[in-house]
C-alpha cells in the first residue's frame, strides 16, 4: 500500500522573519547589588553562597551559586495592575483588602501579567526639545507625546507599547540625581496618561524610577498617573527603562518584547525588554 506524502504546512511568517536575521536592541539596566531604588521598595542584593572550590566533587567539577534577595519593583521592571488602588478598589471595581488577604494577591496578580511580543514605539520627547535630558521636575504633557509620535513619523494604536525618553536614564549611576527625592524627575502628567489610554495602548514605560512627574522636593508623595494607567484603564507600567541606546539607533517603531516573572499574587515582576528589528 502506498501513502501519499502529507502536505507541507505553509511556512510561519514570524519565524521566517527570525530566521532571515534580527538585530535585538536592549531597552532595561542590568540588576546589580546597589543600584538606584524607589525608597518606597527594599532594594536588589546578590552574593555567591557557594563559590568554585568551597564543594568540589570526585570527579574535580565545582559549581558556585547565589542567593538573590530584592523587591519586585527595583531595576527594569513591570507593573502589575494590583500594585495601586484608588479608594479602595484595583482595576475593574476589585476590592483592594479583600484580594490581598492571605499574604498575596487572588486578584490581578502578577503571573497575570502577560508576556508581550508587540509593536513598539519610541516617544521620544528630550530629542522633541532638542535637548540629552529633560529637565528635573518636566512634567511630559500630551502635546509632547503628539509631537513626538509626529517626529517618529507614527500613531500610536491599540495594542502598541508607547516607550517615553526623557534622557534620564544618563542619571543612572548618581543614584541621588536620578531618584531626585530633592531635584525632582521628568515624568508623564495626568493629561500625557490620559492620551495614552484613548490610544488603548497595552502598556507604557519610561527611564525614570517612578514614569511620573516627581516635583522638586515633593518625592513620591502622590502618583496621580499610577491611577489612571493601571487602575482606571488597565495598562501595565514599566519602569527603569534605558532608552539611550534606541535613540542612538534612531528607533522609532519595531518588535517589542518582554516576559515578566509569573509571581502568583505579586505586584510587580523584573523584566528585560528589548526592541527587535531587522538585522
Amino acid at each position: 500500500m502506498t501513502t501519499e506524502p502529507q502536505a507541507r504546512p505553509a511556512p510561519d511568517a514570524l519565524l521566517a522573519a527570525v530566521t532571515a536575521g534580527v538585530r535585538l536592541v536592549e531597552l532595561g539596566h542590568p540588576h546589580f547589588t546597589g543600584m538606584p531604588c524607589s525608597p518606597n521598595h527594599p532594594g536588589f542584593r546578590m552574593s555567591l553562597i557557594r563559590r568554585h572550590g568551597d564543594m568540589v566533587r570526585p570527579d574535580g567539577g565545582s559549581a558556585a551559586n547565589e542567593m538573590i534577595v530584592t523587591g519586585g519593583h527595583v531595576g527594569t521592571h513591570v507593573d502589575a495592575l494590583s500594585h495601586v488602588s484608588h479608594d479602595g478598589k484595583l482595576h475593574g471595581g476589585v476590592d483592594a483588602a479583600a484580594a490581598q488577604t492571605g499574604g498575596r494577591f487572588t486578584a490581578l496578580g502578577a503571573e497575570h501579567t502577560p508576556a508581550l511580543l508587540t509593536r513598539g514605539v519610541l516617544l521620544d520627547v528630550a530629542a522633541v526639545h532638542g535637548v540629552d535630558v529633560l529637565p528635573a521636575g518636566y512634567g511630559v504633557t500630551a502635546d509632547d507625546l503628539d509631537a513626538a509620535a509626529k517626529r517618529a513619523g507614527v500613531e500610536v494604536g491599540r495594542g502598541d507599547v508607547a516607550l517615553v525618553r526623557t534622557g534620564w536614564a544618563r542619571h543612572f549611576d548618581d543614584a541621588p540625581t536620578y531618584l531626585g527625592q530633592s531635584s525632582g524627575v521628568p515624568g508623564a502628567t495626568t493629561e500625557a496618561a490620559q492620551w495614552l489610554a484613548a490610544r488603548e495602548v497595552v502598556a507604557t514605560g519610561s527611564d525614570t524610577t517612578a514614569y511620573e512627574q516627581i516635583r522638586p522636593g515633593a518625592g513620591h508623595s502622590v502618583l496621580p498617573v499610577h491611577r489612571v494607567l493601571l487602575v482606571d484603564a488597565g495598562i501595565y507600567i514599566i519602569e527603569h527603562l534605558n532608552l539611550e541606546d534606541a535613540a542612538a539607533q534612531g528607533l522609532t517603531e519595531f518588535v517589542f518584547g518582554m516576559a515578566p516573572l509569573r509571581i502568583v499574587g505579586g505586584t510587580g515582576s523584573p523584566v528585560r525588554p528589548f526592541a527587535a528589528v531587522a538585522a
